[in-house]
């Protein structure tokens, strides 16, 4: 099904029959992803006196408990609530329908081969999603201004759908990128990494106080200057979503808290 869309001053049409999903599927007897040396996402029956909870053991029906910690266990979606003293369900911030959305492929680079900047000063070999990276891989021209941003990072192995990052410091964004961001008006980003920010920065997440203005130190959920913003982590962007312009629908549940489990769906726009 085809849906004719205006974004500004342009007409364009979108096909709603095939999204594309960028959430890892999250199987919880098979290789999952996961951040922080958090246990694995699990599932069992709820089983109580006389309803043993799967049929295959001889319950009416099957009722299952799950168990995961949003933030480290796949694809999830955070709002400025992660960073402050008064909750905020991330799903209250999520923006119902479709966003205009750039899809950037970058190469992360060793910290030190550039000028860009974290707080803490990354160690020599981390690697660095920079701003510098992110203006080479932007359009000139684009046909609305992108309120999203999917960024890919390469190599695009699949083996991102169930890497364990516990043991090792995965790529991250420079103070750069992230106030690049921020000036280019993207509102919801989403990422192939574990977090935006180095996985031990002694607590500063630079990266995520920048993207939802939030100064240094401040826990206030009052003084953050873009606390509509939301940020997508642990996604997987398919080879065949290419660079460029799309439609991004967030799917993510009514529940509460800083992050929940999401399925961020991409939309081609067809002539």
């Amino acid at each position: 099904m085809r849906a004719g869309l205006r974004i500004g001053s342009g007409e364009l049409a979108v096909d709603l029959a095939r999204p594309i999903s960028l959430a890892i599927d999250l199987e919880f007897d098979a290789a999952q992803p996961r951040h922080f040396g958090a246990p694995a996402a699990s599932s069992k029956p709820f089983a109580v006196p006389g309803f043993p909870g799967e049929v295959a053991a001889g319950a009416s029906c099957n009722c299952r408990i799950i168990t995961l910690i949003p933030h480290c266990n796949g694809t999830h979606t955070e709002c400025v609530g992660h960073l402050t003293i008064e909750p905020l369900d991330a799903h209250r911030v999520v923006p119902a329908g479709l966003l205009p959305a750039l899809v950037v492929s970058v190469s992360a680079v060793p910290a030190e081969t550039t000028r860009e900047s974290t707080d803490p000063a990354p160690q020599a070999d981390d690697l660095l999603v920079t701003r510098t990276a992110l203006e080479a891989a932007w359009p000139d021209a684009l046909p609305f201004a992108p309120r999203s941003l999917v960024i890919r990072t390469l190599p695009n192995d699949a083996a991102k759908r169930h890497r364990d990052h516990t043991d090792r410091v995965p790529p991250y964004l420079t103070r750069e990128a992230a106030q690049l961001l921020v000036a280019r008006g993207i509102e919801h980003l989403v990422v192939d990494l574990p977090s935006i920010d180095r996985s031990h920065d002694e607590g500063r997440l630079t990266a995520h106080r920048i993207f939802f203005g939030l100064e240094p130190g401040v826990r206030t959920l009052a003084d953050a200057r873009r606390g509509h913003c939301t940020v997508t982590e642990l996604a997987f962007v398919p080879d065949e979503v290419t660079d460029g312009a799309w439609l991004l629908e967030l799917q993510v549940p009514a529940l509460g808290g800083d992050a929940v489990p999401s399925r961020p769906l991409l939309y081609p726009l067809v002539p």
